[in-house]
């Protein structure tokens, strides 16, 4: 006798064989044994959920005779009178099965349904079940909408479909609807596990969860992939031999990627994409298995006490946990989206492995620096040293302040105007800042000799606070996880005096790009003749080179030639005062429309209505 493949052999012949689809038998057991048959179901679903099965089972349940050939509608077919055994075996001369794949013109529509004016040779229905219905042509499917609405109390339609958005609207209004849904692939693992236990195969849980997973919720194609496996394995299904088989990634090498990339380990990072160009293992695949690690470490992060309630036989779920509580979740959400993503470039690369590494590096690329590097990038103010230092003199002026002394002094300062950050949820109400700094700000900076005044000084670049850990956040959360609101415009001094700069340096084109975003997105917290403390509310602005070139615009514009900038809360900057500007011009154009009578009386005596967004100001 023959082999019978796994998918065929354990099809299954009741409902309560079905698997994964039980919102689906319940609907229909319920009607049969109500006896409230309708007379089209449409089942819709991908490739292998059981919707071919479903069809047969309900007609077996129409027809089945019972072991004494005395039974009638059951929702429990008994699989042993001829009836039952005739549609398993698919010769039952009252059970029709159309693929509308290969039949789908109007003729071979036609030829079906003649046989609706007859009625049932052996059964109690005629069942009509017509596989992949969208295929068939519009024609067709007008041919048969009369004898869908109305057939004879003696016919029964079944449709199939997997792509039911195909299906003419006048078709779906005469049936009973189910969609069957992908299954889970904890569902299909479970089932696997039974088949391969009935059928003696020995079998690794691992083995079985690449399995599950490759199937991607189709049942027949994890059975036909669970056949190959045990061809492939002599037999047996092993994790290497079933990996090897599916050309799937070593989540080995997954969670080593994932850990060095939360450590901002480069090396690490390239190394391992070289090792699986090596092997020839697929990029496309490696992004595919981050993608799924970092799916379920965004859920542990998000819900921690889902952590408890993991498989304990999943040797993967403290590995994936461990990652979950090293790598901050806005990296774990940046990384996914990355890999999401990154597998669309990879096709566009000369070279896949090339590709892959740039997409694992990208992160990195847009990964905080740690606090110790954000420290030692920030520079100090210094002084250019005197060509040659004079004798002392009883009438010198008293000594400069050194280095060390200015910077505390900024500190002291900028400590001193910095916002108390909020102690509850809600929000801390806006604070109107110093727009000059403290008297020892003033007093203690230090001023470049005169023969030094066109030497440009260094920038300077004072931390508010330190730099975060990696996943810390410098505002907290409001309620219900949503980020804090915005401090509103609080018009100052010195915003005035900035915001006429901003403008006169944009107007000459002498800052563009990154250097424009940062002047706009900056307040002038103090000035102090040549030198001007700024702050900003992004840490991503505040970059060495912007800071330098901005500081060379307004040197060169003649108004300060030291900037220092600050990461804090901003309240009055030119970004924020071109948008309040910007709102009221829309809301002044919104109100002359809204007032002008001829609107008005289209509005009263027509029902008009103006579009929202349609208003622009001149």
């Amino acid at each position: 006798m023959s082999y019978l493949v796994l998918a065929r052999k354990y099809r299954p012949k009741t409902f309560s064989e079905m698997v994964g689809q039980e919102h689906v038998v319940q609907a229909l057991t319920n009607a049969l044994t109500q006896q409230r048959l309708h007379h089209a179901y449409l089942f819709t679903g991908t490739r292998g959920v059981g919707k071919t099965t479903v069809s047969r089972i309900l007609a077996k349940s129409l027809n089945c005779q019972g072991p004494d050939g005395q039974g009638g509608i059951t929702a429990t077919p008994c699989g042993v009178c001829p009836a039952c055994q005739d549609i398993d075996r698919g010769r039952f001369p009252d059970y029709t099965e159309l693929d509308a794949a290969s039949n789908r013109g109007v003729d071979e529509v036609q030829g079906l349904l003649e046989q609706a004016v007859y009625k049932p040779v052996q059964g109690r229905f005629k069942v009509f079940m017509i596989d992949e219905v969208h295929m068939l042509t519009n024609t067709a499917f007008n041919a048969m909408l009369k004898t869908l609405e109305e057939p004879p109390e003696y016919l029964k339609f079944v449709l199939a479909t997997t792509d039911p958005q195909k299906v003419p609207v006048t078709v779906l209004s005469r049936c009973l609807q189910f969609n069957l849904r992908p299954m889970a692939p904890e569902t299909v693992l479970e089932h696997l596990a039974r088949v391969l236990a009935q059928e003696g195969v020995a079998a690794e849980p691992q083995a079985l969860r690449l399995l599950a997973r490759a199937a991607r919720g189709s049942m027949r194609d994890a059975l036909s992939l669970t056949d190959q496996a045990i061809a492939f394995g002599s037999g047996q299904l092993q994790e290497a031999a079933v990996r090897q088989m599916l050309g799937s990634v070593d989540r080995g090498h997954v969670f080593r990627l994932i850990d060095a990339l939360a450590q901002g380990d480069g090396r690490t990072v390239v190394e391992t994409a070289d090792t699986l160009r090596t092997h020839g293992l697929s990029a496309a695949s490696t992004l595919e298995e981050m993608s799924a690690v970092l799916q379920r470490m965004a859920v542990l992060q998000a819900v921690p006490q889902m952590a408890a309630a993991v498989d304990a036989t999943d040797p993967e779920a403290a590995e994936i946990a461990r990652l979950a509580a090293l790598m901050p979740a806005d990296e774990t959400q940046l990384l996914y989206s990355i890999c999401l993503h990154g597998r669309t470039e990879l096709g566009l690369a000369p070279d896949e492995y090339a590709a892959l590494t740039m997409v694992l590096l990208r992160l990195l690329a847009f990964k905080p620096a740690p606090a110790d590097a954000a420290m030692a990038e920030k520079k100090t103010l210094t002084r250019p040293e005197p060509a040659a230092a004079p004798p002392a003199r009883a009438h010198e002026a008293p000594p400069q302040p050194t280095p060390d002394d200015v910077n505390r002094a900024v500190h002291e300062a900028i400590g001193a105007a910095e916002p108390s950050a909020p102690s509850g949820p809600a929000p801390a109400p806006a604070v109107r800042l110093p727009v000059r700094a403290p008297e020892e700000f003033r007093q203690n900076k230090p001023q470049p000799p005169a023969s030094q005044a066109q030497t440009a000084p260094e920038t300077v670049a004072i931390p508010v606070r330190t730099v975060p850990e990696p996943g810390a956040r410098l505002q907290p959360m409001a309620p219900g996880g949503a980020a804090p609101a915005p401090a509103r415009l609080v018009p100052t001094e010195e915003g005035d005096a900035w915001y006429a700069v901003v403008q006169q340096l944009i107007a000459q084109e002498t800052i563009t790009a990154l250097v424009r975003e940062l002047a706009l997105q900056s307040q002038l917290v103090a000035r102090d003749e040549g030198h001007w403390l700024l702050r900003v509310e992004r840490e991503s602005l505040n970059q060495p080179t912007a800071r330098e070139r901005l500081r060379a615009a307004l040197e060169a514009a003649g108004h300060a030639r030291q900037i220092s900038v600050e990461v804090g809360v901003v309240i009055d900057s030119p970004a924020r005062r071109n948008a309040q500007a910007a709102a009221e011009r829309q809301r002044a154009a919104e109100d002359i429309v809204h007032n002008d009578p001829y609107v008005q009386q289209l509005m009263r005596e027509f029902g008009a209505k103006i579009v929202p967004g349609s208003i622009k100001p001149a």
